[in-house]
């Protein structure tokens, strides 16, 4: 029988097993040490003291090629693996690769085949509770996300900071071929395919194949007058 991963203490629902054993730490007795700010519970000192940094707005760490400044060292270490482009952690499934261990762990909930959020409105269902929390916006039109610059609203926050991109000029992903640089990880993957000649989208009527998915789109409208709705 499959363990659940429910708090017995406040019913509160984790997707994994580590999450549910990390928020456990709240409920301890042995969680000695309390964030004068936001109350959080932690069993370390140096935990306490690590997290009373996010608090202080306090940022030592910088990014030596675009300046972005970080409150802890991991951060910084992290945020260089989308220039650097290192992705250390391998699925043992599908052997894709991530930046982040915890990234990592999410992807591999998709092979376990669970879905254990449900859409109250729709009743699809999620691995993830935050996939779950993103798609209700569908239903709600909610767009809680909203840029400084020009004030236009977003459903999520990665969608946000991409678009700030747009104002700052940011480019982080570069590559390797041309060094040719792009704002979003998604446009550079497209481009490497200049490089290797890669055109793994084809087309169902015809067998043509294209780089872009866009592509395939417009030329199925263009030439086989397949509409959007077919």
């Amino acid at each position: 029988m499959k363990m659940s991963n429910k708090c017995e203490v406040c019913n509160k629902q984790f997707t994994t097993r580590y999450f549910l054993q990390k928020h456990r730490i709240e409920h301890s007795e042995d969680a000695g040490y309390r964030c004068e700010v936001c109350e959080k519970l932690f069993v370390k000192s140096d935990s306490l003291k690590m997290h009373e940094l996010i608090h202080s707005g306090k940022k030592s760490f910088q990014c030596i090629l675009c300046e972005k400044r970080f409150t802890h060292s991991f951060n910084l270490k992290t945020h260089e693996r989308i220039h650097s482009g290192e992705k250390p952690f391998q699925c043992n499934l599908c052997e894709k690769r991530f930046t982040l261990s915890g990234h990592l762990k999410r992807h591999e909930l998709i092979h376990s085949g669970k879905k254990s959020f449900q859409c109250d409105v729709c009743e699809k269902r999620f691995t993830q509770n935050d996939e779950l929390t993103i798609h209700k916006r569908i239903h709600s039109g909610e767009k809680p996300y909203k840029c400084g610059v020009c004030s236009k609203d977003f459903s999520t926050s990665s969608h946000l900071r991409t678009h700030k991109r747009i104002h700052t000029g940011e480019k982080p992903y570069q590559c390797s071929v041309c060094e040719k640089r792009f704002s979003v990880n998604s446009t550079l993957t497209e481009h490497k395919r200049i490089h290797s000649g890669e055109t793994p989208y084809q087309c169902d009527l015809c067998k043509e194949q294209f780089t872009r998915s866009g592509d395939l789109t417009r030329h199925k409208r263009s030439v086989h007058l397949v509409n959007k709705h077919d």
